[in-house]
């Protein structure tokens, strides 16, 4: 019981994660789930999909009314996943319990140095005062921005290629270890569509709801919640969602992420040594 207890409490950092920064919260539902709240591998899994799903809806809503979401862009990078979800399912199922967790580790260690690179490779500030400008001056002024973003959009073979290989990797990683991709979602819209951050932000947690819902519907046949654990652990998620999404606006993103990208590899050590000591 304390364990389900401390499981439910942390969700509220899996969700600060989705709504403040896009991704990453989702490699930390699953072992918490594993660990804490002492689920099996495939079912922290398909929990996680059904927890990192609902709360990404809220955290839509949130990102929506401050105007950083595109629906049209979310919903083609989602739906262009269906197939790499499927072979991430189809894999997720094969493997056992210990090689999933081990696996999952490595996914952990990826992410982490994804995203503590992400910040130097970022301009500081720049993306804050675009902010500003654009709530200080309308929505004129919003509509040149975006007609400015349109304007540098890459549609090139190569780029939508690009595209479409980055969707069938986030669709695998959902399908394999629940996860909602934001992680990589959030620089394939800023490399490569040129989205503002925030939007590429908002924008990812429709690819993430996109996903995990696809995933989900793939394993319909063998769905079976631990409600004791989940329902508080998706109230708790998405709390933190709604509350990551309002703060976003005001918090120092880089330090976030760094402290956020640190945290991570602390959990893939664990997560890696305890998968080996009970092996």
């Amino acid at each position: 019981m304390t364990g389900e207890i401390i499981a439910v409490a942390l969700g509220l950092l899996v969700g600060l994660s989705l709504g403040a920064l896009g991704g990453g919260g989702s490699t930390l539902a699953v072992p918490i789930l594993v660990f804490v709240a002492g689920l099996q591998a495939q079912d922290a899994t398909t929990t996680s999909l059904l927890v990192v799903g609902v709360a990404s809806v809220f955290g839509v809503v949130s990102h929506f009314r401050n105007g950083n979401v595109r629906l049209g862009a979310g919903i083609a990078f989602g739906s262009a996943g269906i197939v790499g979800s499927r072979i991430g399912l189809l894999v997720n199922r094969s493997l056992d319990e210990n090689a999933l967790l081990l696996a999952f580790s490595v996914l952990i260690v990826f992410v982490a140095v994804r995203m503590y690179r992400s910040i130097d490779k970022s301009e500081p500030g720049s993306e804050q005062v675009a902010d500003d400008r654009l709530l200080e001056n309308g929505t004129g002024v919003a509509a040149q921005e975006r007609g400015s973003v349109m304007s540098r959009l890459d549609l090139s073979a190569a780029a939508i290629a690009k595209l479409a290989g980055a969707a069938t990797a986030v669709g695998l990683l959902t399908g394999l270890f629940g996860v909602g991709g934001g992680f990589a979602v959030v620089p394939a819209l800023t490399l490569l569509l040129k989205f503002p951050a925030k939007q590429a932000i908002g924008t990812s947690l429709v690819v993430i709801v996109i996903n995990t819902t696809i995933a989900l519907t793939m394993r319909s046949g063998n769905l079976g919640f631990d409600w004791a654990v989940v329902g508080p652990f998706l109230v708790t998620v998405t709390v933190g969602v709604v509350v990551g999404t309002r703060i976003s606006k005001g918090i120092d993103a880089a330090r976030l992420t760094r402290a956020f990208a640190l945290m991570l590899g602390v959990v893939a050590i664990y997560t890696a040594a305890s998968t080996m000591l009970t092996a």
